[in-house]
Parts: structure tokens; sequence; C-alpha cells
């Protein structure tokens, strides 16, 4: 457990790092206010009667600015135990009153990512122009949310939302080969398919998912031989063999 743990955290904290906001970056009242505009530019639209296809892409964009406001909670937690200043308590308060409530998770210690409205957007758009958005955010947030310290044992994932989970990557990884979150993709899927290898409910299912982690794992190496990832996987992987 100890170097698949060591393997692990190498390649899951520079693959979980926030990306979408500078490390300076604090809510001061101005952001705030950006962010409530945002927010009822987008609810407005989702709430509309707008076509299903706008109304998808409202419902992605919600869910990006709300994930945007999580990472700079999580990194006030992150920092102080607590988010501080008076801004971004007044906009969580606000945020609150819409209907947008973002709570802690006590099984984390921190926001989680919101993924229902990217389950939304797929339910009202599943092939339209953000679809590709939707899935990829419901690809990464349930993931990084399902696990604390081992990935092959993640919290309250039934074997349906797994599959859905590898559907999702496998659409993606179809869809657009010059995908730029190609490889984190296919680290994912990788993962899940060592998960269902040891969840799945018979053993026809288990040895399906065994041969695709076998043959994912090899399809990242040979795509990625300088990536931290690797590491991961082999390690990760070496239970396939008994």
């Amino acid at each position: 457990m100890t170097r698949r743990l060591a393997a692990w955290l190498v390649a899951a904290c520079i693959a979980a790092l926030p990306s979408r906001a500078p490390a300076h970056d604090l809510i001061d009242a101005q952001g705030a206010e950006r962010y409530l505009l945002r927010i009822e530019r987008e609810q407005d639209v989702l709430h509309s009667k707008a076509s299903p296809t706008a109304r998808a892409q409202a419902s992605v964009a919600l869910g990006s600015t709300l994930d945007e406001i999580r990472d700079l909670l999580n990194r006030d937690i992150a920092s102080h135990g607590q988010p501080q200043g008076l801004p971004t308590l007044f906009l969580i308060q606000s945020l609150r009153s819409r209907g947008l409530a973002l709570e802690i998770s006590p099984a984390l210690g921190c926001y989680p990512a919101n993924l229902g409205f990217y389950r939304s957007a797929l339910r009202l758009d599943p092939d339209g122009p953000g679809a590709g958005e939707a899935r990829l955010r419901l690809l990464q947030g349930h993931f990084y949310d399902s696990f604390g310290q081992d990935p092959l044992q993640p919290r309250d994932q039934s074997w349906a939302m797994l599959q859905e989970q590898i559907r999702h990557a496998e659409i993606l990884l179809r869809a657009s080969p010059a995908e730029p979150n190609r490889e984190e993709v296919l680290f994912i899927l990788a993962v899940h398919h060592l998960q269902a290898a040891r969840a799945a409910p018979d053993a026809g299912a288990r040895g399906v998912h065994a041969k695709q982690a076998r043959e994912t794992i090899a399809q990242f190496r040979s795509r990625y031989p300088d990536s931290l990832r690797v590491a991961a996987l082999d390690v990760l992987g070496e239970g396939l063999a008994r």
C-alpha cells in the first residue's frame, strides 16, 4: 500500500491541481459581484423557454462557474481551515439564497464538484456543442471526489455509476482524438477498469474489465511513456496478475 499511495499521490496531486484560476486569485467584493452576475445570466437562460441546446450550454456554464468558486473555497480551506473574508461569506450566502448552496462534504472535508448541472446538460442535449465539456467535467469531478487514499476503494460508487463513468470516458476518447485532456481521460478510464475488475457483479464481467484495464494501461504507457501517471498505473495494476 505504501508504494501504491506514493505513486498515486504524486500523479493525482499534479493532475488535480486547480487550473481555472491563478494561485493568487482571491474572492474580493468585485469578484463576488462578477460571479453573481454570471450566475444570474446562466440561471435566466437555464430557466427560460430557450432551446434545449441553449439551456444545456447554460447548465454547463453554471456548473463551471460554481466549480470555479468551489476551487477558490477549497484553497481557502487548505490554507486556513475554512472560507475567509466577508466577500467570500457574502457570495456563499447569496448562492444559498439562489438555491445554489455549496456545502462542505464531511467525507471529503471540502466542497465537492457540482455534478448535477453537467448531468442536466447531457439530459437536455446529449450530442450538442456543450456535451463534451459536460462529460469531461462530470468524469473529472466524480473521479477526484470518489476516493480518499486508495482509488481502488472508492466511496459510495455503485456499479451503475462506475459503468456511467466508463461510458463517458470512452465517448470522450472516441469523439476527439485531439482532446487536450486525453491523457487524463485515458488515465481515469484505466483506473475505472481496474475498479470494475474488482467490483463487477460476476466473474465474467470482472475478467472482461481486467483485460480492458491491461489494454488501457498498455495504451497509456505507449502514448505517454514519460508521464508520472505511468508509475501510478503500474502500481495500481499489480493485482491484475493475481
